[in-house]
């Protein structure tokens, strides 16, 4: 069975950084560029339109994850960013993931209809 590529968007760079980024994944058999962006405001709809499994992009001045972060994490949780500041030397990773949490439930069948409605609660409020 051959292994799917990982798909990669490469947005928002320098451009001379966005051909260094470029050319070195080029060369990587395992891993296809789907899409190439220049502007910021195309970078949401290159990433619905391809469903990339990394986003690589530039890491502003303050090193703060950028707020695109959020937005796209939320909607592709399995998508995984890379953001660059060549210029600083700095790469940060980004991705979601979530907690598991737990508590102990009465062995009831109180119990149990106690913790069945209360993730009702959480679902509907």
């Amino acid at each position: 069975m051959i292994a799917q590529p990982i798909r990669v968007v490469v947005a928002n760079q320098p451009r001379l950084m966005r051909e260094l980024v470029l050319e070195t994944i080029l060369e990587q058999p395992d891993i296809e560029i789907v899409a190439e962006i220049q502007n910021e405001e195309e970078i949401a709809n290159a990433v619905d339109g391809t469903h990339p499994d990394f986003l690589i992009i530039a890491l502003d001045e303050s090193g703060r994850r950028p707020s695109l972060c959020d937005t796209l994490l939320l909607r592709y949780p399995n998508m995984k960013i890379l953001a660059l500041a060549p210029e600083r030397n700095v790469s940060i990773f980004f991705w979601a993931s979530f907690d598991i949490h737990s508590s102990q439930v009465e062995a009831s069948q109180a119990g149990i209809l106690s913790t069945l409605r209360r993730k009702i609660q959480y679902v509907g409020g």
